[in-house]
């Protein structure tokens, strides 16, 4: 059975993400709640997010836009903030360093609400038509073409800022009206449109990435902001469990305290960022599991990510520090 849909006869979109089971089911409903019962989350949250999916059904046309993450966001406190947020009409900014989870969180978000998702890389050549939209030429006439801001806007949609602090100010402008009070969007030429109750928006940025810049003040204040932290090695250990099932507690411990390692090695500033990378690690797992050698799993998501042969060889001597050479994939994994 689909999550919030009436019969009705399925787009040409839909039809293909059912065939490629993209569609989001009410057992991916299930297993989202499953997940927040898990979390020391504020009952009363629990409760609101069931009432704002029930009080916000999605349209049959967007339902594979919700995401079904392979990845889950431990962090109690966190998710308290953030999810108190989204519910009292605030967007958020997640402001924290590689590494701290920002998109997967944003990514989890969008599912335990069950929104549909726009992603918006932000860069510094980013414009407002790449934001709101832009004329096209169609069947003969000139129409416009929406951006995936307007189309957040306009169907109750999360839409996620990526790197927000990439962009210029003059193209975040456009955007002032949509993420204060106002709640609208005017697009020169057109209507405006006011902003579906449901709509929020969830901003990540870095720090001292190369191109990045401090926010503006009248930007900022349109964000409730929350500091990410670097993950825990128990949240760590969770998340490593909960994508490989079959890993063994003393595996998933050992590749928890490599990234703690390389961590402390970043904060000391003897290695650059570049190893300092959870997806390569996890990537790193899941090579292991279809019997990639573990070093040279180790290499491909990890060390090899910085072109300093003096930096692969600090990383390599910190990975063999706690994974020994001998060891065999199969040691990794339960039978």
């Amino acid at each position: 059975m689909l999550y919030n849909i009436k019969p009705k006869k399925c787009s040409e979109q839909i039809k293909i993400a059912k065939k490629m089971k993209l569609i989001y089911t009410k057992k991916e409903v299930n297993k989202m709640n499953n997940y927040l019962q898990k979390l020391n989350i504020n009952e009363n949250l629990k409760k609101e997010i069931n009432l704002y999916r029930e009080n916000y059904p999605v349209s049959q046309e967007l339902l594979y836009r919700i995401p079904k993450p392979d990845n889950l966001y431990y962090g109690d406190e966190i998710w308290n903030q953030a999810v108190t947020a989204l519910l009292c009409g605030e967007n958020i900014l997640l402001v924290g360093h590689k590494a701290t989870g920002k998109n997967i969180f944003a990514e989890n978000l969008a599912a335990a609400f069950g929104r549909p998702k726009w992603d918006i890389s932000f860069h510094v050549n980013m414009d407002a038509a790449s934001l709101i939209g832009m004329d096209t030429f169609r069947n003969g006439e000139v129409t416009f073409r929406p951006g995936p801001v307007y189309s957040a806007a306009k169907s109750g949609g999360f839409a996620i800022l990526d790197e927000i602090n990439m962009a210029k100010s003059e193209a975040m402008a456009v955007l002032h009206a949509t993420l204060d009070f106002r709640r609208t969007i005017d697009v020169p030429g057109y209507d405006r449109i006011d902003l579906h109750p449901a709509t929020r928006f969830i901003a990540t940025m870095n720090y001292g990435y190369s191109g990045t810049k401090e926010l503006n003040e009248a930007l900022v204040s349109r964000f409730a902001v929350i500091k990410m932290p670097m993950i825990s090695k128990d949240n760590l250990i969770k998340l490593i469990q909960d994508k490989f099932e079959t890993i063994s507690e003393q595996a998933a411990e050992e590749f928890a305290n490599v990234f703690l390692d390389l961590q402390k090695k970043c904060e000391n500033s003897e290695i650059s960022s570049k190893a300092l990378d959870i997806r390569g690690l996890l990537d790193s797992i899941a090579l292991m599991e279809k019997g990639l050698e573990v070093h040279t799993a180790l290499n491909m998501g990890i060390t090899n990510k910085s072109f300093d042969m003096y930096e692969q060889t600090l990383i390599k001597d910190t990975i063999g520090a706690r994974i020994s050479k001998k060891i065999k994939t199969e040691d990794l994994f339960k039978k």
